[in-house]
């Protein structure tokens, strides 16, 4: 399934995508997909309506609506960094042995086409296109890699923003230069894990005002999917819902000499083979 929420801001329905003109209306069995849909573990059953709807023909058009982020604010919203070979190189640092961990605060999540605006004294924003993992249900201590498989419910594309300069100047963890308010744009789907023959082999690619900056894979992961849920469980309590942000490709554009910011009134385009595609305008600060 390829599920989607659309309308205004903080009145989202959730809907079932069948294809770029057409979805099945949710709103009626579904609340929202947050933690109480994703701890029920009804996945399967969902998919079940949404097939005995269209074979009754309920089937809605798409009119212009808004797309809101594919799933409710999360309980967390984890983060990978250094996750890719070549982006730890562009970066001069080290390929971690282990994954790097942070946290992005849960208010940044937006929709994939909603505006992202720059913070106050910001002086080095940037682009990072992800795929995030969505946890389907109340994970710790998983015994294998393999288990973490039962435990995701889908995948997304995110734009981790990020203002390097809170990042890495300002002390402390990087948490602070994630943080900022519309800083993680997400969807335009979560893309359940049936629908993805191969969630290590998708391309991926970004673009600012029209010019390619990222182009990369999945298979070029240090640490795959199924690795960052099983070792993320032995830490931590992952609820239904939690986003984790797997890390980037390279041509962020901390990695270009010499570096290359957003600026106000950018357009950053990205997207992840099968997952979807965002657009987004970069905005002054308030």
């Amino acid at each position: 399934m390829y599920l989607m929420r659309i309308g205004p801001v903080g009145s989202e329905k959730p809907v079932a995508r069948l294809d770029d003109e057409r979805y099945v209306d949710l709103s009626d069995v579904v609340a929202d997909f947050n933690e109480a849909f994703f701890a029920s573990e009804s996945l399967a059953e969902l998919a079940a309506t949404v097939a005995r709807r269209v074979a009754d023909g309920a089937i809605s058009r798409f009119a212009g609506e808004r797309v809101g982020a594919p799933i409710a604010r999360p309980h967390q919203i984890l983060c990978i960094g250094l996750n890719y070979s070549d982006h730890a190189a562009e970066t001069g640092q080290a390929v971690p042995d282990e994954p790097i961990l942070f946290t992005k605060s849960p208010n940044t999540l937006i929709g994939p086409n909603d505006d992202v605006r720059l913070p106050r004294g910001a002086t080095k924003p940037d682009w990072e296109v992800e795929l995030g993992i969505v946890i389907g249900r109340r994970t710790s201590y998983l015994d294998s890699v393999d288990d973490a498989r039962d435990a995701i419910a889908g995948f997304v594309v995110v734009n981790d923003v990020s203002e390097r300069a809170f990042q890495l100047e300002r002390g402390g963890q990087w948490s602070k230069g994630k943080s900022a308010e519309t800083f993680n744009p997400a969807g335009p789907w979560l893309v359940t894990p049936d629908e993805i023959d191969d969630v290590r082999a998708l391309g991926m690619w970004l673009d600012v005002n029209g010019i390619r900056r990222q182009t990369g894979s999945t298979s070029t992961m240090i640490f795959d999917p199924y690795f960052i849920v099983h070792y993320l469980s032995q830490f931590m309590v992952l609820e239904p819902g939690d986003l984790i942000n797997t890390g980037t490709p390279p041509g962020v554009g901390m990695g270009f000499t010499p570096p290359i910011w957003l600026q106000a009134g950018d357009v950053m385009e990205l997207g992840i083979d099968g997952l979807g595609a965002q657009r987004q305008t970069v905005l002054e600060a308030r």
